[in-house]
């Protein structure tokens, strides 16, 4: 097998807004979502906030420059809904507007191509206010959000992303509760699924309206590699049912038209679905350029065992109240191998098995590895530098298998690693590193590990450096 990518191959790095941007009350920003979790007390680890976060909105052009010198074709980055349109609704604010026009501008001076992401978690506090995802609106507002957006910025960006996990959206913040709103209701994250599957195919509407053709349009998606087991019937039978509710809620409607076929009769204890309506689901199928896929780990679940009452072990977080509307008859387990410092198993393998996937589940639409990465215990050593040998093996065993995928037949078209640099890490709050870039919290001081400049030569070559210790 060949360790070098084809020419053209998209080496690009990824960050969110609210992870990195600080300045949450600048320029007519207002709350978001993510602000009033992280205020509440008990939300994050620490009482960590967003506030400052990394000042990228006032270190931009020094964080442009550290992508360049990490030799990065492309950055992905998120649009702060509420610096832009502050209630959610109405005219963009231009200031706020002006902020992504400059880091556009700045991007292509360094030869980065932009790839904006319309929507990674931080709804508008005033539209949570009115119902969040779980209200029909919502899926409206982001389209009209999404039209602004892009008639501000379609002449410059050419790579465009609607929704960043949108089950992350769903399930953690209306479900469990772990991620912003927090709020623990079943059948309204099952709504808001559905209209999170709306606001993408409304939004892919706007956009076309809006966007000069050449312009490429993707979701992003953070399906589940979700494995049995044992070949007991029973766990594959969990296997099947929590593959609908990690997956095929978002794909079947968005590549197929439809949901599953299981799906409805697997939650019916839980919401009679009457809020899918004639015609969303020709709404919610539009032709996409690209499928962003974010892959950390895998899942393995069984039959539940109903005399233990072990921790759900589904990588998800502590919460009482289970991601999984409707799944009470499945168990999940800590699959075997080494860990990240999420305790996520390290299992480059299901990577490729998500491409090949992908590949016959939407043949012809070029893939693209929109996260992957891992969060290390690094940090400086006495002289001041940055080793992550951890972080290094991780992303060259998963480069090898993506490029294993591609000679398989993948049609995959770039990968972007997560992260640029360390950042507020959502409910972990600054406790978990996922940088190529070190940030000392106290001095905002960026430091490149060594990982960065492992994957500098790899973007200058195309050719997969050594593993450390290889």
């Amino acid at each position: 097998m060949s360790d070098r990518f084809p020419p053209g191959f998209l080496w690009g790095a990824a960050t969110s807004a609210y992870q990195i941007e600080g300045a949450v009350a600048e320029g007519g920003r207002t709350p978001s979502i993510w602000d009033t979790f992280s205020h509440t007390p008990g939300r994050t680890d620490g009482g960590d906030t967003g506030d400052v976060a990394v000042d990228h909105y006032h270190r931009m052009r020094e964080d442009v420059a550290l992508m360049a010198d990490m030799g990065l074709t492309a950055y992905r980055f998120s649009v702060s809904w509420s610096r832009v349109q502050p209630t959610g609704r109405g005219p963009a604010v231009q200031l706020g507007l002006d902020f992504y026009r400059r880091l556009v501008d700045e991007l292509l001076d360094h030869g980065i191509q932009p790839a904006l992401t319309l929507y990674h978690w931080d709804l508008p506090q005033e539209l949570e206010d009115a119902g969040g995802w779980p209200a029909r609106d919502t899926a409206h507002r982001f389209a009209e959000y999404a039209a602004l957006v892009g008639s501000a910025l379609g002449d410059r960006v050419e790579h465009w992303i609607t929704l960043n996990e949108p089950w992350c959206s769903a399930f953690l913040g209306y479900a469990s509760g772990v991620h912003a709103p927090g709020r623990t209701d079943p059948a309204a994250s099952l709504r808001a699924a559905h209209h999170l599957n709306l606001a993408h195919g409304e939004a892919t509407s706007a956009l076309r309206a809006a966007l000069p053709a050449r312009d490429q349009i993707a979701v992003s998606l953070n399906s589940a590699v979700v494995r049995p087991l044992s070949p007991d019937p029973a766990d594959l039978a969990a296997v099947r049912r929590i593959d609908d509710l990690a997956n095929g809620i978002f794909h079947g409607p968005m590549l197929h038209g439809a949901y599953p076929a299981n799906l409805f009769a697997d939650t019916a204890s839980v919401t009679d679905w009457s809020f899918v309506q004639d015609g969303d689901l020709r709404a919610i199928q539009q032709p996409l350029d690209a499928l962003g896929l974010n892959y950390y780990t895998t899942s393995l679940v069984s039959a539940a065992d109903p005399d233990t009452a072990d921790a759900r072990a589904d990588g998800h977080g502590a919460s009482a109240h289970s991601p999984w509307p409707g799944a009470t008859s499945v168990a999940f387990h800590q699959p075997p191998g080494e860990r990240t410092a999420m305790g996520w198993t390290i299992d480059p393998s299901g990577l490729y098995d998500l491409l090949l996937r992908y590949t016959k589940e939407a043949p012809g639409l070029p893939l693209l590895i929109t996260e992957n990465g891992a969060a290390c215990e690094d940090g400086p050593a006495p002289d001041g530098s940055v080793h992550d040998p951890d972080r290094i093996g991780y992303l060259h065993d998963h480069l090898a298998t993506v490029r294993r995928a591609m000679e398989a037949g993948a049609d995959v078209r770039g990968y972007y690693l997560w992260s640029l640099m360390d950042n507020f890490e959502w409910s972990f709050g600054y406790g978990k590193r996922f940088g190529a870039v070190y940030v000392d919290y106290a001095t905002l001081e960026r430091t490149p590990k060594s990982s960065a400049r492992w994957y500098a030569e790899l973007a200058r070559t195309g050719e997969l450096p050594r593993r450390p210790g290889a």
